[in-house]
C-alpha cells in the first residue's frame, strides 16, 4: 500500500486471520510491538501490559498497544495464533490486543510494517527490524513519533507517550475529544440522545 499516508491506512489481519482496520484506531497514541512467546525479551509483556492498564485508565479512548506477533527471529513464537493468545493471557494477563502471527521483515512483511520501517529507520537508516519486542510509537495523527529497540524496557516509554497525547490533544484530535464533538461521549452522551 504505497499509497498510505498514515498509520491509520492498513488492515492488518487479527487473531482470527481477519481484516483488523487501525482506522478503528484513529485519533488514539498506539505503541506497536513486534512481538515473540519464546525469547529472551518475552517478559516485557508484563511491562507492556502494566504500561497500557496506566494509560488506559487515564487515557481510556485516548491510547492502546497492539502486539504483532512474528517468528521470524530464531522462531521464538508458537506456530498457530491461538497458542500465541493463550500464552500472552495466561503467562502475562495481556488485555491489549495481539494480532495475528506477522512478518515484519522480507518479501512477506506485512504492509503496515514496511510503511513503519520507512517513516523511522533503524540505527544505521537500515529498514529492518532488528529482534523481537522492537517498539513504534504512533501519534493521534497517524504518524510515527519514534522507534526504540529490543532493548528499550515498556516503563522507560511513559514520557514519550504522554508527549504524544498531550500533543495530541493541542491538536484537538485525539479519540475522546472526537467523541466530544460528535456527542458520543460513553453512558451521558448516549442518555442524552435517548432523551
Amino acid at each position: 500500500m504505497s499509497s498510505a499516508t498514515t498509520f491509520y491506512d492498513f488492515e492488518p489481519l487479527d487473531k482470527k486471520g481477519a481484516p483488523y482496520p487501525l482506522k478503528s484506531l484513529s485519533g488514539k497514541v498506539v505503541l506497536v510491538v513486534n512481538t515473540a512467546s519464546k525469547c529472551g525479551f518475552t517478559p516485557q509483556f508484563e511491562g507492556l501490559e502494566a504500561l497500557y492498564k496506566k494509560f488506559k485508565a487515564s487515557n481510556p479512548d485516548d491510547f492502546t498497544i497492539i502486539g504483532f506477533p512474528c517468528g521470524q527471529f530464531a522462531n521464538q513464537e508458537h506456530s498457530k495464533d491461538d497458542e500465541i493468545q493463550s500464552f500472552c493471557q495466561v503467562n502475562y494477563g495481556v488485555t491489549f490486543p495481539v494480532l495475528g502471527k506477522t512478518d515484519v521483515n522480507g518479501d512477506k512483511a506485512a504492509p503496515v510494517f514496511t510503511w513503519l520501517k520507512e517513516q523511522v529507520p533503524g540505527v544505521l537508516g537500515l529498514k529492518r527490524v532488528k529482534w523481537n519486542f522492537e517498539k513504534f510509537l504512533v501519534g493521534a495523527d497517524g504518524k510515527v513519533v519514534d522507534r526504540w529497540s529490543s532493548l528499550t524496557k515498556p516503563e522507560s516509554l511513559e514520557q514519550p507517550i504522554r508527549e504524544a497525547l498531550e500533543k495530541g490533544k493541542k491538536q484537538g484530535i485525539l479519540a475522546s475529544q472526537k467523541k466530544a464533538e460528535t456527542g458520543e461521549s460513553g453512558e451521558a452522551g448516549e442518555q442524552a440522545k435517548l432523551a
